[in-house]
């Protein structure tokens, strides 16, 4: 599937580049990528809401383009912003919606009170939704994607801005749904979300996808150990990074800092990057306690482990944002 838009100057510019994606049944796909990749574009196709320039989708065995209000009638979509009327209650925002899709007034109320129940909304259901928290605004919104039990429940960004109290009552939520049999569809900026709960990750990329995978073996694609360092001077940060990017002889992505924090990651590897031997991160511990050492910077604590989701992503995309 491809789509472009419109740029400035007149020219096209490629938001999906030809995309091939499978969604299983009873599962719940990670879609991540960097800012620009194409994940909304890709989620307004699906979803209905843009043609694609050519291909084609499928959802539920209907064709998006063809027979949008068959597929509409199946799917659920959480999108960046919760689309909520500011002056009707809870109750009213998800009565209107179930009413909409066609569902009795009697159905529609008492599916509103179910799905309060679900989401901890019971007490502040009867409330004008503009007095709801962020959190709550975003379970109201989710609960309204679920009205009518739909097939598949796209979920673009749905965490984005929570505090992590709000991120985990939503997901264990969504937990419970996928525990039914709900297929998800999900993108977020959150990879440790995706880490935690997808069944297969989709990395988009400038338009494509370049890797699929569980987040597993997304991680081990990376092939390297990773070392992390605690500095006992947080204001060391900048300093030791350079000192490890020296005299270990490690390209400038290969150590990541976080400034003023006296924490550092360092990706084991060779001179030429690649992954070496299976004791290259034993021997990338060593050598980098040796440099901090003849640089004078004291070091609270290292340590060695696996590659995260969040390196992967970044090794595969090449994104340092």
């Amino acid at each position: 599937m491809t789509k472009s838009f419109g740029g400035r100057s007149g020219e096209r510019v490629a938001a999906l580049a030809g995309v091939d994606l499978t969604v299983r049944p009873g599962t719940l796909a990670a879609l991540l990528g960097p800012n620009g990749a194409g994940k909304t574009t890709l989620v307004r196709i699906i979803t209905t809401l843009t043609r694609p320039d050519a291909g084609w989708v499928r959802v539920l065995g209907f064709d998006v383009t063809a027979r949008p209000g068959q597929v509409r009638a199946r799917i659920g979509l959480t999108g960046q912003y919760a689309g909520l009327d500011e002056a009707l209650s809870g109750r009213d925002n998800l009565v209107l919606i179930g009413r909409l899709a066609g569902l009795s007034r009697r159905t529609a109320g008492g599916r509103a009170a179910e799905l309060a129940a679900l989401f901890g909304l019971t007490e502040a259901i009867g409330r004008p939704a503009r007095t709801y928290s962020g959190g709550m605004r975003r379970r109201l919104d989710l609960a309204a994607s679920l009205m009518t039990r739909p097939a598949l429940l796209v979920l673009d960004e749905p965490t984005t801005g929570l505090d992590p109290g709000s991120r985990q009552q939503l997901w264990a939520v969504l937990s419970t749904l996928r525990a039914e049999g709900t297929t998800m569809l999900l993108t977020t900026q959150y990879l440790e979300e995706a880490d935690r709960f997808a069944d297969i990750v989709h990395v988009l990329n400038r338009g494509t996808i370049i890797a699929s995978g569980t987040a597993a073996q997304l991680k081990a694609r990376l092939g390297r150990a990773v070392v992390e360092v605690r500095l006992a001077e947080p204001a060391a940060t900048a300093a030791a990074a350079r000192v490890l990017t020296g005299r270990l002889a490690l390209p400038p992505t290969a150590v990541h800092a976080q400034d003023g924090t006296g924490r550092l990651t360092v990706t084991a590897g060779n001179e030429a990057g690649d992954p070496g031997e299976a004791g290259e991160g034993t021997g990338t511990l060593l050598a980098a306690a040796a440099a901090l050492r003849a640089g004078g910077l004291a070091v609270a604590g290292l340590s060695l482990r696996q590659p995260s989701l969040d390196e992967a992503f970044l090794a595969l995309t090449g994104d340092r944002a």
